[in-house]
C-alpha cells in the first residue's frame, strides 16, 4: 500500500510538470488559433514559424547572447577560481561572500542598478548592454560549479609536474585544467540555460527594436501569443530532451562496452 502511494505521489508531481508542457506541444500541431477548440493536426505553424521574421530575430538574438555571455563568464570565473585559491583564508571568505550577493538578490534589483549604471555612464542600449548584463549575472553561477573542483584539486600533482620539467602553462593545462574540466562544462551550462531563461534584467537593459524570446513573449502576451511561438517551444522542448539523452545512454554504453 505505502509503494503505490509513493508511485500516485509520483506521478502526480510528474504529471502536474509536463502536463503543461504537453498541453503546448498539442496547441502547435492544432490547425485552429483557438486553443479551446481541435480544428485538426497541422504542420503550418511550424512552416510559418521559419517565415516570421520577428521570431526568427528575436531567437538569433536570445542564442548569440546566451552563448557569448555564457563563454565569457566561465572564462571570468574559472580565472577567478584560480585566483581567489592563492588567497589567505579571510580574503577568499569576503570574497565568496560577495559572489553570493548577486545570486540571493532579487532579480529586478539587478536589472534596475544595472539599467541607472549604463544611463549614468551614457551607454546606448542594445544588444551590448544586454550581453555585458547576462555576463555580470552569470559569473557567480560559474563561481560555485568550478570551485568544488578546484577544492578536489591535489596540489602536489601540480608540483610534480614542475618538478618533472613542466612550464606553469605546460602544467596548468596538462593537470589543472583536466581536472577542473566537468567543472567548467557544468558551469557553462548553468550560465548558458540562467541567459537563455532570463526576463527581468533583459527587459530592462535591452534597447528600442531589440528583443529576445522572453521579451518577445511577454509582449505578445498583452495582445495574444501567436501560435508559431507554441511550435518553437516544442522544437525547443525536443532538442533539449534529445541532448539529455544522448548525455545520460552515452556514458552507459561506454560501460557496458
Amino acid at each position: 500500500m505505502t509503494n503505490a502511494l509513493k508511485k500516485i505521489y509520483i506521478g502526480l508531481i510528474i504529471f502536474f510538470l509536463y502536463a503543461p508542457i504537453g498541453t503546448l506541444m498539442v496547441l502547435s500541431f492544432n490547425a485552429s488559433k483557438a486553443r479551446t477548440k481541435w480544428g485538426g493536426f497541422t504542420f503550418k505553424w511550424y512552416a510559418a514559424l521559419f517565415e516570421n521574421e520577428e521570431i526568427l530575430s528575436a531567437l538569433f538574438n536570445t542564442m548569440l547572447i546566451a552563448l557569448l555571455s555564457a563563454l565569457a563568464a566561465t572564462l571570468i570565473g574559472t580565472v577567478a577560481c584560480i585566483a581567489m585559491t592563492g588567497m589567505k583564508r579571510r580574503t577568499k571568505s569576503i570574497m565568496m561572500g560577495i559572489t553570493n550577493i548577486p545570486m540571493l538578490n532579487a532579480e529586478i534589483v539587478t536589472g534596475i542598478s544595472l539599467m541607472l549604471l549604463y544611463i549614468s555612464l551614457g551607454i546606448k542600449f542594445g544588444i551590448g548592454t544586454i550581453l555585458l548584463s547576462h555576463i555580470t549575472f552569470n559569473i557567480p553561477y560559474v563561481i560555485l560549479s568550478v570551485m568544488p573542483r578546484m577544492k578536489q584539486l591535489n596540489p602536489s600533482t601540480y608540483e610534480a609536474a614542475l618538478d618533472l620539467g613542466a612550464s606553469h602553462t605546460t602544467a596548468f593545462f596538462k593537470v589543472v585544467l583536466p581536472d577542473l574540466t566537468p567543472g567548467i562544462l557544468s558551469g557553462f551550462l548553468m550560465a548558458f540555460t540562467m541567459s537563455l531563461d532570463d526576463f527581468i534584467i533583459t527587459h530592462f537593459t535591452k534597447g528600442i527594436g531589440v528583443d529576445t524570446l522572453s521579451t518577445k513573449i511577454y509582449t505578445e502576451v498583452k495582445k495574444g501569443i501567436k501560435p508559431e511561438m507554441y511550435a518553437l517551444s516544442t522544437i525547443i522542448f525536443v532538442t533539449v530532451l534529445a541532448l539529455l539523452l544522448l548525455v545520460n545512454l552515452s556514458p552507459e554504453k561506454k560501460e557496458q562496452k
